[in-house]
């Protein structure tokens, strides 16, 4: 069960965000905080302490616009962390959502927040912590150290009675995009290739695009590591999700789903190198 700690300079939003958030039985203690500076003290002395204790915090529900430090200039504080928390950021602001991407936040939920929204915030936020609590169990192992206790931290004993967690890797992360007003969240492993529209890129998935205010270099630097190559000084693609790679008269092009897109002559080498090499499941 998640220990939380929420961060709002507005009392009335800080109860109700409190209220919320301790109906949901899989929080085990929710504790406020109403500005920055009291925030960091308090997730200092428990990132010091156990981190299994009762002062312990796995995640920080956090608002941005606060008197003094921002919710965002905490975030980025806590990013400097050995062992810091997750972040969820709570505002009523629509126009942050490419930096809570940039700090690697859980989620972005706009206020007013609804009931089920925030349990969907909530979702994210346990399945994380559990991975880094069975990551930090797989590491003491490997050293010869015994885990502490028997019992899956952040799990309930109904949980454990269903079965082991399914602990999401690095392929858990998701991108922020705005539609019709609402932030949602799409997974990097459901996009199939990215298309530059100046400082913008689109994002395609299987069931459709998302416009999003990052450079497609930026996006090529920070998925390198996910399998995303640049074909075209215009196309970033998924290389997991080429169906074919096509050469005549010379031009190169790939199909991914029902997209034909051309690869520039720079980049037609690599790419075919690439799809060359055997594909590891």
């Amino acid at each position: 069960m998640l220990r939380v700690l929420a961060v709002d300079d507005e009392k009335p939003a800080l109860e109700e965000l409190l209220y919320l958030l301790r109906a949901d039985s899989r929080i085990r203690s929710a504790e406020g905080a109403t500005d920055a500076t009291e925030a960091l003290r308090r997730i200092g002395r428990a990132i010091d302490a156990d981190p299994e204790g009762d002062d312990g915090i796995d995640v920080v529900f956090l608002d941005i616009h606060m008197a003094g430090l921002t919710g965002l200039d905490v975030a980025r504080l806590l990013a400097g962390f050995a062992r810091p928390p997750q972040i969820v950021f709570v505002t009523a602001h629509e126009g942050f959502a490419v930096q809570a991407f940039d700090l690697k936040a859980v989620d972005y939920v706009l206020k007013p927040v609804r009931r089920e929204r925030l349990a969907e915030a909530v979702r994210r936020a346990r399945e994380l912590v559990v991975a880094q609590h069975a990551g930090g169990q797989a590491a003491r192992g490997a050293a010869g150290q015994p885990a502490p206790g028997t019992a899956e931290p952040g799990r309930t004993a109904a949980d454990r009675a269903a079965g082991p967690a399914v602990v999401p890797g690095p392929a858990g992360e998701q991108i922020p995009v705005e539609l019709g007003g609402v932030t949602r969240f799409v997974p990097v492993d459901d996009i199939t290739y990215v298309e530059a529209q100046g400082d913008y890129a689109r994002l395609h998935t299987a069931d459709g695009s998302h416009l999003v205010r990052i450079p497609l270099s930026t996006l090529e630097e920070r998925w390198a590591s996910r399998g995303f190559v640049r074909i075209h000084r215009s196309h970033l693609v998924a290389l997991g999700r080429i169906d074919e790679l096509r050469l005549d008269a010379g031009a190169t092009s790939v199909r991914v789903g029902a997209a034909e897109l051309a690869v520039s002559r720079r980049h037609a080498r690599q790419l075919r190198d690439l799809l060359m090499q055997p594909r590891t499941s």
